[in-house]
């Protein structure tokens, strides 16, 4: 294992009057993807080079280290069950090793393999858990339909989901690992997954952990391989938005965030005005109705549920994640780590 870094945080100026992103230096340039929270305290990132980072006091301070053998690894999902329990997800080729999900419960200090497959095809993109046991992770379709396993035992083995009984994909279509939230879970059971890279971005949907699924079509921009929907956050299970976009074209004015009032039966675009460019991830403010997205292009925020969007700040990242309105994080490109210290004036509603 890597010596591990404890990093202090360090405050910066924001780049709009009034945004309250305050920075850490990491002590890396790995390339930070992954984030996830177990309350207001504790939050987990993870990245490039096998690295990952985790803080137990709001995002104060940050201990970096990386997965032993794991240098060759692009982690692009962390889900965190506490400060102890967490999971890894590397996103790559399975056919040269690459496809593989760790485990931890003793905070980093050791790290097993649990998931790992060689079959031609396989390039995983999220995991999510809905509870300590029961876990979902997403692949891009092999053979015509996405690729996913299960998990029932806290992810000690994973099983396959019968192809049959997922929707077929579209030619080219594919899920985005760019934050590792194309997938999404909520309650005990939902679980959707948004799409790009075909003709149509579509949302596909289940209802029981992923045994049974549908399939709805967005008018989110699409029809070539860089676009589509990259992040999905549902505030409960009927609202949700979708962002994404065109990764190759950062600051691109095309349709990028679209909503749904029905659990994702339907989605329609929002409102506007819409954010600049291209997003890759999402996250509502705990329970309000307030909704942050970020980008290459900077950080959007949506106080109205996700109809109309303001520009905050231009700096990049890569995913974001809230526990409540004044507890949320952002990490990206180069080291990047940051934690929400509000906006003045910003008000709140439930």
């Amino acid at each position: 294992m890597c010596k591990s870094l404890l990093i202090a945080v360090l405050y910066v100026i924001p780049v709009v009057a009034g945004a309250q992103w305050a920075t850490a230096t990491s002590g890396t340039d790995a390339e930070f993807r992954g984030l996830s929270t177990a309350g207001a305290s504790v939050v987990w990132a993870s990245g490039t080079r096998g690295r990952y980072a985790r803080s137990t006091d709001g995002g104060h301070t940050w201990r970096i280290d990386s997965v032993p053998t794991g240098s060759a690894l692009d982690f692009r999902a962390v889900r965190a069950l506490d400060a102890r329990r967490a999971w890894l997800m590397s996103a790559g080729d399975a056919d040269k090793g690459q496809a593989r999900i760790y485990r931890t419960t003793d905070a980093g200090a050791h790290w097993s393999l649990v998931y790992s497959t060689q079959q031609k095809g396989v390039f995983l993109d999220a995991v999510a858990f809905w509870d300590a046991q029961h876990g979902i992770a997403l692949s891009d379709p092999v053979d015509g339909r996405f690729f996913l396993v299960t998990t029932n035992d806290g992810g000690g083995s994973w099983t396959r989901v019968p192809p049959e009984r997922i929707p077929a994909a579209l030619a080219g279509e594919a899920a985005f690992a760019a934050s590792g939230t194309c997938l999404t879970v909520d309650g005990e059971s939902s679980v959707w997954i948004g799409t790009g890279g075909g003709a149509t971005a579509r949302v596909y949907h289940s209802s029981d952990r992923g045994r049974t699924w549908t399939v709805a079509e967005t008018p989110m921009h699409a029809g070539s391989a860089s676009s589509g929907i990259f992040s999905l956050a549902f505030r409960d299970g009927r609202q949700g938005v979708a962002v994404g976009g065109d990764y190759q074209m950062v600051r691109g004015g095309f349709p990028n965030v679209v909503l749904t009032n029905d659990g994702g039966r339907t989605w329609r675009i929002a409102k506007g005005p819409l954010p600049v460019g291209y997003l890759s991830s999402a996250s509502f403010l705990g329970g309000t109705t307030s909704v942050v997205a970020v980008g290459l292009a900077g950080t959007a925020l949506s106080t109205d549920g996700g109809e109309s969007w303001r520009m905050i700040d231009s700096v990049a990242y890569n995913s974001v994640r809230f526990e409540a309105p004044n507890a949320g994080w952002a990490v990206g490109p180069k080291g990047r780590i940051a934690w929400w210290a509000g906006i003045v004036g910003l008000r709140i509603t439930k």
